[in-house]
C-alpha cells in the first residue's frame, strides 16, 4: 500500500470534529446584549466615506425564529447605517453579518472568530463590493465585557493589503470599565439574566426582551435545554 493510500484510508476512518452549534457559536456574543454607546473614528488615509468624528449608539438584543437565531443591533446616529445581524452558519461553520444601509441596501460579509492577543478574540468578516471593485473588511475585536472596537478596511480586489477607513470605540452605557457582570444566567442564551420570566410557578431569568420573547413563546424547550446543561456541568465537577 502507498503513504498516499494509506493517508486517504486514515483520513477517511479518523473522526471529525464535532460542528459547533449555533448557540455555541455566539456566546462569546453575549457580551454585546443591552445598550452601548461609541465614538467613530475616520482615517482619510484609508478613503473614509465618512469624513468626520461622530458619535452612534447601538441596542443588541437576540432574535429567535424556529431554530435560527442571530444578535441584532439597532443603530442610532451611526452615518451609514441602520441595524446590524449577526448570525452562524452551520453549514459552512462560518459567521455572517448583515448590514442594512439608511438607504435599505443590505451588505453581507462572512468570516471567522479566532484568538486574539492575550484574551482578546477576533471577529474578521468580509465581503466583495463588485460596483466599486474593492474586498470590504469589517473587524470587530473583543475587548473586555463591557468594552468592544469595530472597524472597516477596503482593499482593491487585486491589491494585497487593506487600508483602514474608520474605527469605532464602544463602551456599554452606563457601566464602568472596571465591573464584572453578575447574575443569574439569561435559560435562553447562556449570557447574565438581568429580568425575570416565570412559568408554572418557577422563576427564570432572560437578558433581553429577545429571550423574554423566545421564553414564552415555547418555554419547555428552554428549561430542557436548560436542565441538561445543568447536568453535563455537574458531571464534568
Amino acid at each position: 500500500m502507498s503513504s498516499a493510500t494509506f493517508c486517504l484510508l486514515l483520513a477517511a476512518i479518523t473522526p471529525t470534529a464535532d460542528p459547533i452549534t449555533v448557540k455555541d457559536a455566539l456566546r462569546p456574543f453575549n457580551l454585546f446584549v443591552g445598550k452601548w454607546k461609541g465614538t467613530g473614528v475616520p482615517d482619510a488615509r484609508g478613503g473614509s466615506r465618512v469624513k468626520e468624528f461622530w458619535s452612534e449608539t447601538i441596542e443588541w438584543i437576540w432574535q429567535f425564529k424556529d431554530n435560527d437565531a442571530c444578535l441584532f443591533g439597532q443603530f442610532d446616529k451611526n452615518p451609514t447605517y441602520a441595524t446590524i445581524e449577526l448570525r452562524f452558519l452551520t453549514k459552512t461553520q462560518q459567521y455572517e453579518m448583515t448590514l442594512t444601509t439608511h438607504a435599505k441596501t443590505k451588505e453581507v460579509y462572512l468570516g471567522e472568530l479566532k484568538p486574539g492577543k492575550g484574551k482578546e478574540q477576533v471577529l474578521t468578516l468580509d465581503r466583495t463590493d463588485d460596483a466599486t471593485q474593492t474586498v470590504q473588511r469589517f473587524v470587530f475585536t473583543l475587548l473586555h465585557h463591557n468594552r468592544y472596537l469595530y472597524r472597516l478596511e477596503t482593499k482593491p480586489i487585486k491589491a494585497a493589503s487593506f487600508s483602514r477607513s474608520y474605527q469605532v470605540g464602544v463602551t456599554k452605557e452606563g457601566e464602568s470599565f472596571a465591573s464584572v457582570p453578575t447574575g443569574p444566567e439569561c435559560i435562553v442564551s447562556g449570557g447574565t439574566g438581568s429580568s425575570r420570566v416565570t412559568y408554572k410557578g418557577e422563576t427564570y431569568y432572560v437578558c433581553c426582551s429577545g429571550c423574554r420573547d423566545a421564553f414564552k413563546e415555547n418555554p419547555e424547550k428552554f428549561i430542557k435545554e436548560f436542565e441538561e446543561k445543568k447536568k453535563k456541568e455537574s458531571k464534568k465537577e
